[in-house]
C-alpha cells in the first residue's frame, strides 16, 4: 500500500513552520500538547464564522501567546474589541495563566488549503452536489493566482449505499519536491447519512531559503565559425586583393654597364 505523508510535516524547517513553537520535558509535554488542542478547539468553535485556518501557539514561563489567522478579523475583534477580550478571558480561566492574543488577517482566502476544505464540507452539510462544490472550489482557488490544487472528497458521497472516493485537480502540484509551498487542510462534513472527509492540496510556487528560485540561463551564444586552414581559391581571393601585374621595363640596347656599388661611405666595394 501507498504511504501517505503530510505534506507540511514533510516540510517543516524548509519552507514550513511549526504551529507550536515551545519546550516541556517529558512530564509536562503530554499536558502541553492535550492544552493546545483544547485551545485550538476552543477558538474554532467560537469563531467558526470568522475564516481561521490555523492558531500559533508560543508558550513562555507563565503566559501563552496566540497568533489567531483570520479571514475576517473584524468578527474576531468584535465592536470595540469587546469580542477579543472575552475571548482572552476564557482562554486564561481555561489554562490558569496570562493569555496575550495578537490577530494576522489572511490576505486570500481563495488559495488557503483549511478554509477551502472548510467551505465545500460545509456545501456538502447543505446537499449541495459534492462535484458543483469542488469544481467551484478549483476554479476560484486558480483564479486567485494559485499555481495548482486538488481537491479530494471521500464518504456516501450523494447519499449513496456504497462510500467512493473522488477528486478534482487542475495545474501542478508536485508533493515530492520540497521547495515547493504546498498548503495542505481537511474538515469533515457531518451529514444525515455520514461523515464525509474533505481534503485540500493548494501549490503557491517554489520557495528556496534565502532567496528567490533562480532563473534559467540562458545557454551562451555560439562562436562565429572560422574559416578552415585549407580556404577554397575563391575565398582567398576575396580576401587578398588582386596585385597588379608589374609592366615591362625596356632593356637599352648596347653593351651593359656595371657599376660596383658603394658603401655607406662612399668607397667601392673592391676598395674595401
Amino acid at each position: 500500500m501507498g504511504q501517505k505523508v503530510h505534506p507540511i510535516g514533510f516540510r517543516l524547517g524548509i519552507n514550513k513552520e511549526r504551529q507550536a513553537r515551545w519546550y516541556a520535558d517529558d512530564r509536562m509535554f503530554a499536558i502541553f500538547l492535550l492544552e493546545d488542542l483544547r485551545i485550538r478547539g476552543l477558538i474554532r468553535a467560537r469563531l467558526a464564522d470568522a475564516g481561521v485556518p490555523r492558531v500559533d501557539i508560543e508558550r513562555s514561563t507563565n503566559q501563552i501567546g496566540l497568533t489567531i489567522h483570520a479571514a475576517k478579523p473584524g468578527i474576531v475583534i468584535g465592536k470595540g474589541g469587546a469580542k477579543v477580550e472575552d475571548l482572552r478571558k476564557t482562554l486564561e480561566a481555561l489554562t490558569g495563566k496570562k493569555v496575550r492574543i495578537t490577530i494576522s488577517e489572511v490576505r486570500q482566502p481563495e488559495r488557503e488549503a483549511a478554509l477551502i476544505a472548510q467551505s465545500i464540507a460545509d456545501q456538502l452539510v447543505r446537499r449541495v452536489a459534492f462535484r458543483r462544490a469542488m469544481k467551484q472550489a478549483v476554479a476560484r482557488a486558480m483564479r486567485f493566482g494559485a499555481k495548482g490544487i486538488r481537491v479530494q472528497v471521500a464518504g456516501r458521497l450523494g447519499g449513496s449505499e456504497m462510500s467512493r472516493r473522488e477528486w478534482e485537480r487542475e495545474g501542478r502540484v508536485p508533493l515530492h519536491t520540497l521547495r515547493a509551498d504546498i498548503d495542505f487542510g481537511q474538515a469533515e462534513a457531518h451529514t444525515t447519512f455520514g461523515i464525509i472527509g474533505v481534503k485540500v492540496w493548494v501549490y503557491k510556487g517554489d520557495v528556496v531559503p534565502g532567496g528567490p528560485v533562480p532563473e534559467l540561463v540562458a545557454p551562451p551564444a555560439p562562436a562565429p565559425r572560422r574559416e578552415p586552414r585549407g580556404a577554397p581559391e575563391a575565398a582567398v581571393r576575396e580576401a587578398v586583393p588582386a596585385v597588379a601585374e608589374e609592366e615591362e621595363v625596356p632593356i637599352p640596347e648596347g653593351p651593359a654597364i656595371f657599376e660596383p656599388d658603394e658603401g655607406e661611405d662612399g668607397a667601392s666595394a673592391e676598395t674595401r
